[in-house]
């Protein structure tokens, strides 16, 4: 199955607007340079992502979640930009989950969309009553929530014939669910960029998963994409996550670089060096010392 290999990086860049005087123009050309820079550097982590763990395929049809957060509004737009350049055909599907809270605004997406002349679904699903009768008074709501939208965009994604499903994680979301599984869940399991789902039927790839949240929280203030807040769970101050994202924030202010070398490590995974016996065979190590030590004396012996 052919997928793809190669991106150019050097794509469409910003058209130029007109100044009023020469310090506006002057003004104005850095503007851009830093944009066009910006926008360059996210379709090269995109690209490279795709590359790495071959998300995109010949005849791919990619269901794009689109929540109105700056991740999925930068993922749409990078994978629409790289859409145009690609080795390969694939098509793509934007789908929002209406969760029906209340003061949604409802018109927003469609109208965005509308106007970029993208295909896409909004489906329509009634999961904040749900969340709010199931979860107790103090609790944070976004375990339950997660889990009914993604049972629902799974489902919805093989009603409409998407083989794919993107999610707008980058790579602090990757950091923070490490953490977070450490921390909370006893275990050593982050976010793969690219991830079969259980029951088989789905794949769902991550292509902001290189991607530096700094970055795509500019690229999304410079595009000035509407965005919509999520009101049920994004506001909730106990949530160990969001605990989780200021002291990696501490760490990456306090030590630059830190945060890339971590990333590094979850793509550099040693087993042998950790203590998970289904994932390394310690029992049969006596053996496999046995089985090196007789080849070292049959050498001896035949020299």
């Amino acid at each position: 199955m052919q997928h793809i290999d190669h991106f150019d990086p050097a794509t469409a860049t910003v058209a130029p607007t007109a100044g009023h005087d020469g310090q506006r123009d002057t003004v104005d050309a850095k503007q851009k340079r830093e944009f066009n820079k910006l926008q360059k550097r996210l379709r090269r982590e995109v690209g490279n992502a795709i590359i790495d763990y071959q998300m995109i395929n010949e005849g791919d049809r990619i269901m794009v979640c689109l929540s109105g957060g700056k991740d999925s509004y930068t993922m749409l737009e990078i994978l629409r930009n790289l859409q145009r350049n690609a080795p390969v055909n694939f098509s793509l599907v934007a789908v929002n989950m209406d969760q029906k809270q209340p003061g949604f605004p409802e018109h927003v997406l469609p109208r965005y969309l509308d106007g970029l002349g993208v295909e896409y679904h909004i489906l329509e699903r009634d999961t904040y009553s749900v969340v709010k009768e199931k979860t107790p008074e103090g609790k944070t709501t976004c375990a339950l929530c997660s889990r009914l939208r993604r049972g629902s965009l799974y489902g919805f994604a093989e009603e409409i014939g998407a083989n794919k499903i993107a999610l707008g994680h980058h790579r602090e979301d990757i950091l923070e669910t490490m953490f977070l599984n450490m921390f909370f869940g006893g275990t050593l399991k982050a976010m793969p960029p690219k991830l079969l789902s259980d029951d088989g039927k789905n794949i769902v790839i991550r292509p902001l998963a290189y991607c530096k949240e700094a970055d795509i929280a500019e690229f999304s203030r410079l595009m000035e994409f509407p965005i919509i807040p999520c009101n049920l769970c994004g506001s909730q101050p106990n949530m160990q996550r969001q605990i989780v994202k200021e002291m990696l924030a501490e760490w990456d202010k306090k030590y630059p670089g830190r945060l890339e070398s971590m990333f590094k490590a979850v793509t550099n995974v040693a087993p042998s060096q950790l203590a998970d016996r289904d994932l390394f065979d310690f029992a049969g190590l006596e053996a496999k010392q046995a089985e090196l030590m007789s080849g070292r004396i049959q050498a001896f012996n035949v020299s």
